[in-house]
């Protein structure tokens, strides 16, 4: 049987990024913010505007590779990346997933739904339930840049306590 690894093991005592990992390799998508232990960025996920992730920035493959100071820090950006798209653009829920099946690289998904999107109620995963409405999406796309400018702000904040 294997041991369980080392707790802390994905902060800044960790080994060097992995080259065959895609988010060591690149941002993994539109950089937002970028702190030393973590980073928040928009996803290009069609149909998801929204679509946000955080992503720790030390190769890590599960959360509990984090020590217990590196998981707190990790969920108050999760937290202040929900609170956000929740003050921003009031949506119908936000969807929070930590899967890692396709990357094995520690990073949350935070996901701000409406009614209106594809998928909803289902997960974005999942079979659209109706034609994507792009009106909508674009409409959203628009105030993203406030958003982001206004997440900065509050990670940036984060990142110094």
């Amino acid at each position: 049987m294997s041991a369980l690894p080392t707790p802390g093991t994905g902060g800044a005592a960790a080994a060097a990024a992995t080259p065959a990992c895609a988010l060591c390799a690149t941002e993994g998508g539109e950089l937002v913010w970028r702190g030393a232990a973590l980073r928040v960025i928009r996803a290009d996920e069609a149909g998801f505007p929204a679509f946000y992730r955080v992503i720790w920035n030390a190769h890590a493959a599960e959360f509990s590779d984090l020590c217990a100071a590196e998981r707190q820090r990790c969920m108050e950006a999760v937290a202040a990346v929900e609170q956000e798209l929740r003050a921003q653009l009031s949506p119908t829920k936000i969807n929070l997933a930590a899967l890692g099946n396709m990357v094995p690289h520690l990073h949350w998904h935070v996901i701000a739904r409406f009614d209106w999107d594809s998928h909803f109620p289902a997960p974005v995963w999942a079979p659209a339930q109706r034609a994507r409405a792009v009106e909508h999406e674009a409409a959203l796309a628009a105030r993203l840049p406030q958003l982001n400018a206004r997440l900065r702000e509050r990670l940036q904040a984060l990142s110094q306590q």
